[in-house]
């Protein structure tokens, strides 16, 4: 059992609901809450004075703190994870939203490439969420349908991937010096004859094993040019960030209903995090290692330790069933958890069956 829930486990029912409600106050307004606010919103009649000493207790054990002077209280990262973990009540979509993520997800034609239908998903869950969409896809992930080795000087050729999906990239390699052009054509031939519909990978690991047994029909000189093209996009796959594409969107939204001047270095703070692409992609990816909706709340990753800043993300899957990103929102702590993580939850779910 996680720490967060034995700590839940050892409130009285009474410490639970003041808690609960210092939590969904905060959480709705932003402002510390009071043992006179509280009173009014209890379930049970208890005295202000009640209410300040079981306060006192839960800032005892670390789940609320009181900001500056204030009479008020607010609740600790280690609070938000507990009521997160063990007192949330996660709503469902109404049917207006599910209908508008269906809806602008799902309108994309067959033309459209998967880096754009995932753009799509992340502006549509900032507007829906008014945080920043966040969005972690594989380079490689797409389908091929040619490939072209074209020579550009002595000692480097030019190598063409498209992508089913209309998707071009280049890369330049090194060959051998005079290396004949119809050599090249070989190459090209050789791979093009194989690459339809397969992804970057699975061509890899063909043409790998085609080789090493000896069944490629090439000559010495065009096996080196293909194994040095599929080289190239695999060699930067072992560079987590450069082989990954980072979308984000709708920062501006982290911008509204700042009241104070911590929140605005706060969230300037939080700017300078999303541009640090590699630490971001390295968060990210720790969510494809799980099922369903993850949630980092504050400094319990080091990215955000700074800014205060929440993530909640969830996994999408390919044709094969197998998770190849992630999407979700980035946002303050105080963010409307109850109606956001059903949100990315779905979102994630409607890009899965548009990519199968």
């Amino acid at each position: 059992m996680s720490g967060t829930l034995t700590g839940l486990l050892e409130l009285d029912q009474r410490s639970r609901d003041i808690f609960k409600q210092i939590v969904e106050t905060y959480l709705e307004t932003g402002e510390p809450v009071g043992s006179r606010t509280l009173s009014r919103g209890l379930p049970i009649s208890l005295s202000p004075a009640s209410i300040r000493n079981v306060m006192q207790d839960l800032e005892a054990v670390g789940l609320i703190y009181s900001p500056h002077t204030s009479a008020g209280r607010l609740p600790t990262e280690m609070g938000l994870r507990l009521f997160v973990d063990g007192l949330l009540e996660i709503g469902d979509l109404a049917e207006s939203e599910r209908l508008q993520i269906e809806t602008q997800i799902a309108a994309s034609n067959r033309q459209q490439s998967i880096e754009e239908l995932l753009t799509k998903a992340t502006n549509l869950l900032s507007g829906l969420s008014q945080c920043a969409g966040v969005v972690v896809t594989p380079k490689r992930n797409m389908r091929l349908k040619h490939l072209e080795f074209v020579p550009l000087e002595p000692t480097r050729a030019l190598v063409v991937l498209v992508g089913e999906d209309g998707s071009v990239e280049n890369r330049v390699i090194e060959i051998a010096p005079g290396l004949p052009p119809s050599t090249l054509m070989e190459a090209s031939n050789y791979l093009n004859a194989r690459i339809q519909g397969k992804t970057l990978q699975e061509i890899s690991r063909l043409v790998q094993e085609e080789i090493e047994t000896q069944r490629a029909h090439l000559d010495r000189l065009a096996a080196k040019v293909v194994e040095m093209g599929l080289a190239t996009w695999a060699g930067e796959a072992e560079d987590e960030a450069e082989s990954k594409t980072l979308i984000v969107r709708g920062r501006s939204n982290l911008l509204e209903n700042i009241a104070a001047l911590e929140d605005l270095e706060r969230i300037r703070q939080l700017f300078d995090d999303l541009e640090t692409k590699k630490d971001l992609i390295h968060l990210l990816g720790l969510a494809e290692s799980a099922e369903g909706v993850r949630i980092f709340i504050g400094s319990e990753n080091k990215l955000f330790s700074l800014s205060g800043s929440s993530l909640i993300v969830s996994p999408y899957r390919d044709t094969e069933k197998r998770i190849v990103g992630v999407i979700g929102v980035i946002g303050p702590t105080r963010l409307n958890y109850a109606r956001i993580i059903p949100m990315v939850d779905y979102t994630a779910r409607v890009i899965g069956r548009l990519l199968t």
